[in-house]
């Protein structure tokens, strides 16, 4: 049997060339799935998934994330944590990578929670004050309605608590009165989404909130329900 021969029955036998050549391909490819960047650093895997994640990861869960064996990913959260805390002359950051619950996250560094906390406070929206609490009520209730019906009913100017709900976008223009030209106003798709509900229909009712029960706004008739 010639030199040819042998490598050609060699290739055809279990376990021949062939076959170690396609289990190692097949290796490859599996190896490539489970690594989802392998041209990218671990660190800079790890240090997007934890940007993002609203809880602590652990080791496991983020080495099955970026395909890499637990020691490797250790090694990595632990150039992380120093590269924020500004070890061997990197900059500090003003958040640090922390392990908190048996797994990793983003935290803000203590000596700047006051500096957040007041962000925070700044870009929260103002709360609703009682007129114009009271205002949004009364469209909620007799929708569409003009100004001067609502400060009819409250016996008050509302101009600028109107302006003041249409610019929190909680009620909207609906249409113009062909009359009279008056604008009236309804509630909008945010407020639904505020008080949680779906629809209009869900707004809970008036009449067991008052002394007798019957009168509201102004009229109901015609309103079993009595919402008005």
């Amino acid at each position: 049997m010639t030199d040819d021969t042998r490598a050609a029955a060699s290739s055809a036998e279990p376990g021949g060339a062939d076959e170690v050549a396609e289990a190692r391909a097949v290796e490859q490819e599996l190896h490539a799935q489970h690594t989802p960047h392998p041209d990218l650093p671990v660190d800079r895997q790890l240090e997007a998934i934890l940007m993002i994640a609203d809880e602590p990861q652990s080791l496991v869960s983020l080495g099955a994330a970026v395909g890499a064996p637990v020691p490797a990913v250790r090694q990595a959260i632990e150039r992380l944590v120093a590269d924020f805390d500004g070890v061997d002359g990197t900059v500090r950051r003003g958040f640090e990578l922390r392990e908190v619950g048996g797994g990793w996250r983003f935290y803000v560094r203590r000596e700047l929670d006051d500096v957040v906390e007041q962000f925070v406070e700044a870009e929260r929206p103002a709360r609703l004050s009682q007129a114009a609490l009271e205002t949004l009520a009364v469209v909620a209730y007799k929708q569409p309605i003009t100004r001067s019906q609502i400060a009819s009913i409250r016996a008050v100017n509302v101009d600028g608590v109107v302006r003041t709900l249409v610019t929190r976008g909680l009620i909207e223009e609906s249409f113009t009165d062909a009359e009279t030209g008056a604008v009236n106003y309804v509630t909008s798709d945010l407020l639904l989404q505020q008080l949680g509900i779906n629809s209009l229909d869900e707004l809970p009712l008036i009449s067991p909130l008052l002394e007798d029960g019957a009168d509201g706004f102004g009229h109901n008739e015609g309103i079993p329900d009595g919402r008005v």
